[in-house]
C-alpha cells in the first residue's frame, strides 16, 4: 500500500483518488479552495441553481465504467442522467432555425435537409462517417493508451478527407476545420456548425486539424446528457464516492512544494509550512509555477522539467469562457430546447478577434435552459445560462500569446464597463432563443475568465481543450506520467487526453493504471 498525494480536488483528480483508493492506497486529496469539483461549480441565488462549467455530458461511459470500478452502486444510482432531445437547436445568421435530435444520424440528415435545403443533410452524414473513421483510427491510442514516447504516429491526421481537384492545380485535402466547412460540407450555415464545435472545445476552426471532426461525431453518434439537478451533481456523486472508499480530503491548503530526494517524489508542502509525505504525488491541477518552475527538491531552481500543455508543438493561445447567469419570470414554455446556440453572423471574424486576444464584436452565444425544477425557485421562473468562448484574462491573451494567431492584444476582465457591455451583447443575442427575455430578466450574474483563474488557478482562466491528433502533435498534452522526478503523476483537462468531463475521468484512469500496474500497463479497457 502506497500513500499518495492528490493535488487538487477537480474531476481528473477524484477520479484518479477512486480507483487507487479501491486497489487499497491510502489517498489524500489536498485541495487550495474550500470545495471539490474544479470546473463543475454552482452558484445558488434566491431559489436559483446555475452550473459555472460544463453543462452537459457526453461519453457517459467514462463515468459509468469509473462507478463501477469503485464500488456496488452504479453511476444511475448516484445521480439521475437524463439525455437531452433535441441535442441543439441552432439559429443562424440568416434566420435559418433547426433542432438536432439525439443520438441519432438519420435524424439529424432529415432535420438538416428540411432545413437548409435538400443535400445538406447528405454532405453532414458523409462527413460523419469520415468523421467516425477518425475515431476509428485514433480512439485507442489518444484517448485509452497512456501517452508513447513516440507520438510521430498522433502528428499524423487520421480524418480522411477526400481530394479536392482543382483546375490547373494540385488536387489537395482539407487540412483544417474551415477548409472541412469550406471544401466538403459547402454551405456557410454547415460550416458554421462545424466551426462551433471547435471554437466552443476552445480551438482556433482556422488551424484545428481535420479531425476536429471527431467532436460533432462523439456528441452525435453518442448522444449529449444531462444531470438533474445540475452538472454539480455529478461532482458531488464522485466526491462521496471517494469519501466512501475511504480517501481523506484537506479542503483549503494550498500545496507549495513537491518534495523531492535523489529524483523521486517524497511528499508535499503546504503553504502554511506543513509536510505530507507521500510514495506518489497526482498533480490535477492547471500548469503553473507548482508544475513548471517549483522547486522539487533543495537547490533545484532549473528550467521546468513538467512540459507545459501543447509541448510537442507551439499552441498559441488558450481561450476561456464567459458566462451569462439569468434569473428569469415567467415559465419556460413547452418544448423549449435545453440547448441553443444562436451562431455570429461572422465566424471567421470572431475567431480572428478571439484567438488575437481580443473580445469578438459579435460572439456565438450557448443558451443553456434545462427542464429541471431543481434549478428555479417555482414553475413561474427558470433559470437560463449563456456562455460564449472568449479571449483569456490578462496576460495570457498578451501579443506574445497571441501572435501566432495573427495579431496582438490583451484583455482585462476585471474591467466593470467591458463585462457588462460583454454581457448585454451575449443578451441580446440570446433573445433568439428566449422569448420575451428583456422582459422576463430578474437579476444577471456575470462570470469572465478573470473569475475562472480565481476558482481554477488556470493561467488567465483558459479552459484546456481535449487532445487531437494531426497538426503534428501541437494539439497533445503532457503525459500522465512525464519525465520529471519519478513518482510524479499528471491527471485532469490539463494532461493527457486533455480538457472536457469525459476526458478528465479518462486521464484519472490512465493515472490509477500506470501507478498500479506500472510499466505493464497498456491503457483502460
Amino acid at each position: 500500500m502506497a500513500r499518495i498525494a492528490v493535488i487538487g480536488a477537480g474531476m481528473g483528480a477524484m477520479a484518479a483518488a477512486a480507483r487507487l483508493a479501491v486497489a487499497g492506497h491510502r489517498v489524500t486529496v489536498y485541495e487550495r479552495t474550500a470545495t471539490y469539483g474544479g470546473s463543475l461549480g454552482r452558484f445558488e441565488r434566491d431559489g436559483f441553481v446555475f452550473d459555472t462549467g460544463p453543462g452537459l455530458l457526453h461519453l457517459p461511459a467514462v463515468y459509468r465504467d469509473l462507478f463501477v470500478k469503485t464500488g456496488k452502486e452504479p453511476l444511475e444510482r448516484c445521480v439521475r442522467l437524463e439525455q437531452v432531445d433535441p441535442a441543439s437547436r441552432h439559429v443562424f445568421a440568416d434566420g435559418t432555425d433547426v433542432s438536432l435530435p439525439n443520438a441519432s444520424r438519420g435524424g439529424v440528415v432529415a432535420a438538416l435537409d428540411a432545413a437548409l435545403g435538400a443535400g445538406a443533410g447528405e454532405r453532414w452524414g458523409a462527413f460523419l462517417s469520415r468523421a467516425g473513421e477518425a475515431w476509428d483510427r485514433s480512439r485507442r491510442p489518444l484517448l485509452e493508451e497512456p501517452l508513447r514516447a513516440d507520438r510521430e504516429a498522433l502528428g499524423r491526421d487520421p480524418y480522411p478527407a477526400p481530394r479536392r481537384r482543382r483546375l490547373l492545380r494540385t488536387a489537395r485535402r482539407a487540412s483544417t476545420v474551415v477548409e472541412v466547412g469550406a471544401w466538403e460540407l459547402a454551405d456557410p450555415r454547415l460550416a458554421a456548425l462545424l466551426g462551433w464545435y471547435a471554437l466552443g472545445y476552445g480551438l482556433d476552426p482556422r488551424r484545428a486539424p481535420a479531425s476536429a471532426a471527431v467532436l460533432p461525431y462523439l456528441e452525435q453518434t453518442f448522444g449529449s446528457w444531462y444531470v438533474r439537478g445540475g452538472m454539480r451533481e455529478l461532482a458531488r456523486a464522485l466526491y462521496e464516492r471517494c469519501l466512501a472508499r475511504k480517501v481523506e480530503f484537506v479542503f483549503d491548503a494550498e500545496v507549495a512544494r513537491i518534495v523531492e530526494k535523489d529524483g523521486a517524489v517524497t511528499g508535499v508542502e503546504l503553504a502554511d509550512g506543513t509536510a505530507a509525505a507521500a510514495d506518489r504525488v497526482v498533480a490535477g491541477i492547471a500548469p503553473g509555477r507548482l508544475l513548471e518552475r517549483a522547486k522539487y527538491g533543495e537547490g533545484d531552481d532549473v528550467a521546468p522539467r513538467v512540459p507545459p500543455p501543447g509541448a510537442a508543438g507551439e499552441v498559441g493561445l488558450v481561450p476561456g469562457r464567459f458566462t451569462v447567469l439569468l434569473a428569469l419570470r415567467g415559465a419556460r414554455e413547452a418544448g423549449a430546447a435545453h440547448r441553443t446556440v444562436v451562431h455570429s453572423p461572422d465566424t471567421d471574424g470572431e475567431a480572428a478577434e478571439v484567438f488575437a486576444g481580443r473580445p469578438a464584436g459579435r460572439p456565438t452565444v450557448t443558451v443553456l435552459r434545462p427542464d429541471d425544477p431543481d434549478t428555479r425557485p417555482d414553475e413561474g421562473h427558470e433559470a437560463v445560462t449563456l456562455t460564449a468562448t472568449v479571449a483569456p484574462h490578462g496576460a495570457a491573451g498578451s501579443a506574445s500569446a497571441a501572435g501566432s494567431a495573427g495579431g496582438g492584444g490583451s484583455v482585462d476582465w476585471t474591467d466593470a464597463a467591458l463585462r457588462e457591455s460583454h454581457a448585454d451583447m451575449l443578451v441580446a443575442a440570446a433573445g433568439a432563443a428566449v422569448p420575451g427575455l428583456a422582459e422576463r430578466l430578474l437579476w444577471r450574474e456575470v462570470g469572465t475568465p478573470a473569475d475562472t483563474a480565481a476558482r481554477t488557478g488556470a493561467d488567465g482562466g483558459s479552459v484546456p481543450a481535449p487532445a487531437l491528433a494531426g497538426a503534428g502533435g501541437r494539439l497533445l498534452h503532457p503525459a500522465n506520467s512525464p519525465a520529471g522526478p519519478a513518482g510524479l503523476y499528471l491527471a485532469g483537462g490539463w494532461a493527457h487526453p486533455g480538457g472536457g468531463l469525459a476526458h478528465a475521468g479518462m486521464s484519472g484512469a490512465l493515472v490509477a493504471g500506470l501507478i498500479v500496474e506500472g510499466a505493464d500497463f497498456r491503457g483502460s479497457q
